[in-house]
């Protein structure tokens, strides 16, 4: 999918790519081999499936900035080659060129594996007129309220949101985000390997156009 000159593709699970002038990561996992070299990646929380030691020893190179929280930390081995390491948590920004990032919460509200405590994240990646939301694993918590502020005339945002169930939002709750949010368009994520079904993101889709929120399944990449 591309939006005004940038791509966004999905790798499947929470893993997406995208393209501009610079190759951002989000939740590198399951990667193919030969995939190209990041110069940005961002990681939501310290769970094998989204910090894979694996995957990022595929894509880091020379000068390729990591942003994720502190309880990733222990996980990151130094690399053979130099990296720049960033630590956020919820409420922190960065600006990295062109690029402007927040950092939002992510956390269970009734379920155990995501306690609010571990300061787990989601990211708002603003790239020119587009916002980019990659909710991280998360449940329907009360700050996304606060996303409203962003779905704005003069700018496209971009809602990546977990249907899986069990350990994060189920569509039916992913579709009340997204009434929520309102984005410009809404796109779901974790599913399809470890947790969820195609069945669970056409839910998911067909939940949001009842709201009258535009939703899309990006293919596999």
């Amino acid at each position: 999918m591309e939006i005004d000159g940038i791509k966004i593709s999905w790798l499947g699970h929470s893993s997406f790519v995208i393209r501009n002038s610079k190759l951002i990561y989000i939740d590198p996992y399951n990667l193919k081999e030969g995939v190209e070299k990041a110069d940005l990646i961002f990681i939501t929380h310290n769970h094998y499936d989204h910090c894979s030691i694996a995957d990022l020893q595929k894509i880091v190179k020379d000068g390729t900035r990591i942003i994720m929280p502190a309880d990733c930390q222990s996980k990151i081995t130094k690399f053979s080659i130099p990296v720049k390491i960033d630590i956020i948590e919820p409420g922190k920004e960065l600006s990295i060129g062109e690029i402007k990032v927040s950092a939002v919460h992510a956390y269970n509200i009734n379920k155990p594996f995501h306690p609010k405590e571990e300061e787990g994240v989601g990211y708002i990646i603003k790239i020119n007129g587009l916002l980019i939301y990659h909710a991280g694993d998360t449940d329907l918590i009360p700050e996304m309220n606060n996303l409203t502020g962003y779905n704005q005339p003069n700018k496209k945002f971009i809602a990546l949101l977990p249907i899986g169930g069990r350990f994060t939002m189920n569509p039916e709750e992913a579709a009340e985000s997204a009434k929520i949010i309102k984005p410009y368009l809404a796109i779901p994520m974790h599913y399809g390997s470890i947790v969820g079904t195609d069945d669970d993101a056409k839910e998911f889709l067909e939940l949001c156009e009842e709201n009258g929120v535009r939703a899309e399944i990006l293919p596999k990449d």
